[in-house]
């Protein structure tokens, strides 16, 4: 029997599903779903799936009975709300024989709050960015000196950059919040924004890999340009906060760089849109996922890579006959 793994939620993630057909050829199919057939990155897969909409009301009960039709053995998914989703109905999986390849529900759920991320960070005594959902809050931090202009406004629970603004007054913080029930104020980080790859492993709670890139350009919230780097102080801060907060599996994180300190910013309990650049680079994080599902734990290879490797996104297309 083989080492099959459902990759939900593919989207455009092409590169992702690649990395794991070529890991995975000899061991295992690389299974995809999304709930669109102009979801380009399912073509790449061994086989896949159109499936309702994550909120359907029988969306799970289409993924568990792909789960059993083609053998799998490990699911995750590519986007955020789903995340959750898998975690919460753990169990049901494991009823299955499938290893939900991901962190907690808890962790999902903080992952997904800015605010509350913003809250465990300080509380656990990491820099990040100050947070405010009380608008009368950030006034008084502004009057009394501990803020000041520009900040970021933004949804507490948003992902891939979506609606979030710079906002330069007052006047703006207040339109836009105003406009909207779920946003939160941001202060502004000025730095070298900074992506971390790592996995945790499923069997020994260990974190076994770490890729960090200084981020060049942004495009749609993910990294369209980036150089790796290596610096073991931000090594031994990633390992540690890591293991504070219980992740596993893979997870992306956003740090920011500042006057030669490091800054949390995000958390992403999945694979980000820059991963490419780790694996290319060689952190080849589908075997070690390989590895967990065939019951081996992972050895350390944090910072195995090397460093002044540039990468830079470009354009692809997919031409394909789909009956939508």
């Amino acid at each position: 029997m083989g080492t099959n793994i459902l990759i939900l939620s593919a989207g455009t993630r092409n590169k992702v599903v690649q990395y794991f057909k070529r890991t995975f050829a000899g061991y295992g199919k690389v299974i995809a779903t999304d709930m669109s057939p102009l979801a380009p990155a399912i073509y790449d897969a061994d086989k896949y799936y159109i499936v309702p909409a994550m909120i359907a009301p029988d969306y799970l009960d289409h993924i568990y009975d792909i789960c059993r039709r083609e053998e799998i053995k490990g699911v995750l998914s590519l986007i955020d709300p789903e995340l959750s989703l898998l975690a919460e109905h753990k169990d049901d999986f494991d009823a299955l024989g499938v290893t939900v390849i991901g962190s907690s529900y808890e962790l999902c759920e903080l992952s997904l709050n800015k605010f509350e991320m913003f809250h465990w960070l300080t509380k656990h005594g990491y820099n990040c960015a100050k947070s405010y959902i009380e608008l009368a809050e950030f006034e008084k931090d502004l009057a009394d000196g501990k803020e000041s202009f520009p900040v970021f406004v933004k949804p507490y629970n948003g992902s891939a950059s979506i609606a979030i603004n710079v906002a330069n007054d007052m006047e703006t913080v207040k339109l836009l919040l105003n406009h909207s029930g779920n946003l939160m104020i941001q202060e502004f980080l000025h730095g070298q924004e900074i992506g971390a790859d790592v996995y945790i492993d499923m069997i020994s709670g260990e974190v076994v890999s770490i890729f960090t890139k200084k981020k060049i350009k942004m495009r749609a919230g993910e990294t369209d340009k980036s150089v790796s780097f290596k610096d073991p102080a931000l090594f031994v801060l990633i390992e540690k906060f890591v293991k504070e907060a219980g992740f596993k599996g893979q997870i992306d994180i956003d740090i920011f760089e500042i006057a030669g300190q490091y800054y949390i910013s995000e958390v992403n309990p999945r694979f980000g849109g820059g991963y490419p650049h780790a694996f290319e680079s060689g952190c080849d994080h589908m075997s070690l996922i390989l590895n967990n599902l065939q019951g081996r734990a992972n050895d350390r290879h944090i910072g195995e890579y090397e460093e002044g490797i540039y990468m830079m996104k470009y354009n692809e297309v997919c031409i394909k006959k789909v009956t939508a």
